[in-house]
């Protein structure tokens, strides 16, 4: 399936164009909030792995609907070493279909689902959708080596 291209502001400063990344792979993954519990631990761990992933060719971009603010303040507090990008009209997350109606005790609301997305020569290769945040960026190395 080919992947939606976009333009996002990054948290380096620059506009991040999709079909524009230079890398093997490209891992897009979609949080749903800065400075939560799960996010955090999701984030934490593609740090982390980072240079096991670069190692393989691999490019990591965050994506939520937080502000580009947002995400430099998450950014420097986590000292991360890979971009995340500001998606606040939800150009992306409506193109990938993250952006789903939720129910959380009863209330239903629109958020974003936790899924990740490898990209490989602009097609999507291999996509996860709600993913549990803890061990998930262990899984989606696995993956990559094995290709």
């Amino acid at each position: 399936m080919k992947a939606p291209n976009f333009k996002l502001l990054s948290t380096s400063g620059k506009i991040v164009e999709l079909n524009k990344v230079k890398s093997k792979f490209v891992i897009l993954y979609f949080y749903p909030k800065d400075n939560t519990s799960g996010c955090t631990i999701e984030t934490n761990d593609f740090n982390k792995l980072l240079s096991k992933f670069q190692k393989l060719g691999c490019t990591i971009f965050g994506i939520s609907k937080d502000s580009l603010q947002s995400h430099e303040k998450w950014s420097k507090k986590l000292n991360l070493k890979f971009e995340l990008l500001a998606d606040e009209d939800k150009i992306s997350l409506n193109a990938y279909k993250v952006w789903v109606k939720k129910k959380f005790m009863g209330r239903e609301f629109m958020g974003t689902v936790r899924s990740t997305f490898i990209i490989e020569k602009n097609n999507i290769i291999k996509e996860w959708r709600n993913v549990r945040a803890a061990g998930h960026a262990a899984e989606v190395l696995d993956f990559i080596k094995n290709i």
